[in-house]
């Protein structure tokens, strides 16, 4: 489920840009997947989803937004499932490093 604390303050402004997607006249179920789809099946809907995105005039909004509020389900700018979960673990991986180089600091 998405963190609704990170959602931004719901202003006309903040949201216009999805207004501009190129996923608008795009059938909504190329971008959240079936439950239970596996394999070259899901590839594949999320490659021509992923296609949609590359030539979106927000594709940064909407890829920071869908980073932003750790969205769970569907393609985010150009973002797979899978692609924003490897991007958390590294963002993970990358502070747990950064804590551990500084605790070593601290105790030399």
């Amino acid at each position: 489920m998405a963190e609704l604390s990170r959602l931004p303050v719901p202003v006309a402004d903040v949201w216009e840009w999805q207004l501009h997607g190129a996923c608008r006249d795009a059938d909504p179920q190329l971008f959240f997947h079936p439950e239970g789809e596996r394999g070259p099946a899901r590839h594949k809907r999320d490659a021509a989803a992923v296609q949609v995105c590359a030539g979106c005039p927000v594709l940064q909004q909407c890829r920071e937004h869908g980073l932003a509020v750790r969205e769970p389900y569907g393609v985010w700018g150009g973002l797979t499932e899978d692609d924003r979960e490897a991007i958390y673990r590294a963002e993970r991986k990358e502070r747990l490093s950064a804590r551990r180089s500084g605790g070593l600091a601290a105790a030399s």
